[in-house]
């Protein structure tokens, strides 16, 4: 049924088109942005404001920078609960934390060698980084429990232009569960964007330390926390939302990953599933100061990145004391083309 023409539709529309004409610097407390990220997209990542609500608000970081990468239906997940199924997953892991902290070490350092071993070409500036990906993120009411929607396909075509710039990127939603199915929607800020952390493009990254250490610093000193986070959790979100949609030279790619490895609290779980139904290991960091954990999903061969998971790991208002999904992904295609609002062409495998 066309849904296009009611209460709820044009609500949709008026909260999208405030989301996007929103200035780059916030002034929104948490919760009202994680409605809008709802409303419009799903990582990842951006509001800037300080919790105005006595629990803090997680997030969800699967888009870069605080260009606001709209990322469908992002859950607004400070507030909102849904069971896990059964079946999905196997959180097994070495008996104790300190075994699951080596163990993660371990993998970010093999998932690095194989980035070093990647052959990537440079990306140019006047080229987009398009990435396809299914998602699965909540459709419930705003302060309402959880009711996760279907998979989902999401574009993304991101502008490799230095700038200053007020359009980032353009995203396309399509399927049961997209939000503005089939709607080109521009990335945009009413402040100019530089290249930067706020707006990755290849050369920027490139520019970037190699030396784990030397980035860590960096992404200690640009990366901004949200309210209620602690600054570890910012930054290991960071590194994921960087490494998810963007291209960047495998020295890079290495640095992050040896970065990410550095980050207190960071664990492993040997298996995990993405929103294709993928099975990989997985590389997670638990954050006790916003109640939330963050996953990153690896091919248990290859070491490619396939896709993140989100949780709450506490909500006392609704009762939630274990882990509790509140969105998914899998990044299905990830290459660089010339133009935005056309996918890449098929070939044959």
């Amino acid at each position: 049924m066309n849904n296009s023409n009611t209460p709820h539709a044009a609500s949709v529309r008026s909260e999208a088109e405030e989301l996007l004409s929103a200035p780059a610097e916030w002034d929104l407390p948490p919760s009202r942005h994680l409605h809008h990220k709802d409303v419009l997209m799903q990582h990842i990542d951006h509001d800037r404001t300080r919790s105005t609500q006595a629990r803090p608000t997680p997030r969800r970081r699967l888009a870069r920078g605080v260009v606001l990468l709209p990322l469908a239906s992002m859950a607004l997940a400070g507030v909102l609960i849904v069971t896990l199924s059964g079946g999905d997953d196997d959180t097994s892991a070495p008996a104790t934390r300190a075994d699951r902290a080596s163990s993660a070490s371990a993998t970010l350092n093999r998932i690095a060698v194989a980035a070093m071993a990647t052959d990537t070409k440079p990306v140019k500036d006047g080229q987009f980084v398009y990435v396809e990906s299914l998602i699965r993120s909540n459709e419930g009411t705003f302060d309402g429990p959880v009711r996760l929607g279907a998979v989902h396909t999401r574009e993304a075509w991101m502008s490799q232009d230095p700038g200053p710039v007020t359009n980032t990127g353009w995203i396309r939603e399509s399927g049961k569960g997209a939000v503005m199915p089939g709607q080109l929607v521009p990335v945009e800020s009413s402040d100019p964007v530089p290249a930067g952390i706020d707006h990755p493009t290849y050369t920027w990254l490139a520019s970037l330390p190699t030396d784990p250490d030397a980035l860590l610093e960096l992404l200690y000193a640009q990366t901004r926390v949200d309210g209620g986070e602690s600054k570890e959790q910012a930054v290991f979100s960071k590194i994921g939302d960087l490494v998810s949609e963007t291209i960047m030279p495998p020295a890079n790619a290495a640095a992050f990953y040896k970065a990410a490895a550095k980050i207190p609290g960071v664990q492993e779980i040997p298996d995990a599933v993405d929103a294709a139904g993928r099975r990989g290991i997985a590389v997670t960091r638990e954050d006790a100061s916003s109640a939330t954990r963050d996953e990153w999903i690896f091919d248990k061969e290859t070491l490619a990145f396939l896709g993140a998971r989100s949780y709450l790991t506490k909500d006392e208002a609704h009762g939630v004391t274990s882990d509790t999904l509140f969105s998914t992904s899998a990044i299905m295609e990830r290459t660089v083309v010339d133009q935005h609002g056309k996918a890449p062409a098929k070939t044959d495998s």
